[in-house]
């Protein structure tokens, strides 16, 4: 519903390039990093007050929080990308294990940086953000390793920082680079280059649905990876795809505002790839290891990639402009 309000609202924006860039940064990216902050201090509180891994308000928080980060995480550009907040909130995808070596590393020493919030920022990004915090919460293993204040402690520690990142980026998004967005100066030249960046937000959430929320679990026929699948431990990996759809939709909607039929034919893509994703009853793809199931698993990401080529074929043509390189292309 809320996609819903927010495409019908920005429909009613004027099409010059300068006015879209503004609508999309004040109705879409700002109040996405506004909720990020608050639902990271809750996060963060919840911890404060009960850090137990099986404690029913901080899981709540923490899904929450991470909800509001996967609404927000295809603007991976500015403020997202100082410091490398966008990966100390979310380094994902971890194919070498680090995050689980880490805490396990940190668990086992019992290292006291970990209590100096601005101490701990500077630990690897492998120990912090919302993957660390899951193996925390859920994982069997590392929510029942060393001692249970060590744990509290670092759990806290995550979700502290956690906190304090999103707030970072809010307040840049807030005090600097909102302006940026809206009047081409020193950033961006060009009202051209502010839509290329607003394109390339598009193009990389979607990239990330098909390449790594769908693409990492299915693997290929004969080798399936489920144990690949995104926060397959909290059961979130069907709920993100569901998400970043619900997200992206209004800002390809805003994209393509003074194209009415354009506009038409990505709700109805959008649509069909929601549909099916939401009759999937697969909440962490373990159906990519059974044929029978794995074939529908195979027909959403198929679609992914038919939005992603409207897009390219259509879209971007439409507003003039190439989406260009993202931060993910050459990892």
């Amino acid at each position: 519903m809320r996609a819903l309000a927010l495409i019908t609202a920005l429909a009613a924006a004027p099409a010059a390039a300068s006015d879209m860039s503004s609508s999309i940064t004040d109705r879409l990216i700002l109040p996405a990093f506004k909720d990020l902050a608050s639902s990271s201090q809750a996060l963060a509180e919840a911890a404060e007050a009960d850090c137990s891994a099986k404690s029913k308000t901080l899981r709540a928080a923490y899904g929450a929080a991470f909800d509001a980060w996967i609404v927000a995480s295809h603007y991976r550009f500015g403020p997202t990308e100082t410091d490398s907040r966008a990966f100390a909130l979310a380094f994902w995808p971890d194919s070498r294990s680090k995050t689980p070596k880490a805490l396990g590393s940190l668990i086992g020493s019992e290292d006291a940086g970990i209590t100096d919030p601005a101490g701990f920022a500077s630990y690897s990004i492998a120990a912090r953000g919302f993957y660390a915090l899951e193996y925390l919460l859920y994982d069997p293993e590392l929510s029942a390793a060393g001692s249970p204040d060590y744990r509290c402690a670092l759990t806290r520690a995550v979700s502290t920082d956690i906190a304090a990142t999103a707030q970072a980026i809010a307040a840049d998004w807030e005090k600097n680079y909102a302006t940026e967005m809206r009047v081409p100066a020193a950033r961006y030249r060009s009202e051209e280059e502010i839509t290329q960046e607003l394109l390339k937000a598009l193009t990389t959430g979607l990239q990330v649905l098909d390449d790594m929320r769908l693409g990492r679990p299915l693997g290929t026929h004969d080798t399936p990876r489920p144990n690949r699948a995104e926060a397959r431990r909290s059961g979130r990996s069907l709920r993100h795809v569901l998400l970043s759809l619900n997200a992206m939709e209004p800002l390809a909607i805003a994209l393509a505002q003074k194209n009415t039929e354009l506009k038409a034919d990505l709700a109805h893509e959008f649509s069909k790839i929601r549909n099916r994703a939401e009759t999937l009853d697969d909440p962490v793809f373990a159906g990519v290891a059974d044929p029978a199931s794995r074939i529908r698993i195979e027909a959403l990401r198929q679609q992914v990639k038919d939005l992603r080529s409207l897009v390219s074929d259509r879209l971007s043509p439409a507003l003039g402009v190439a989406a260009g390189f993202n931060s993910l292309d050459g990892d």
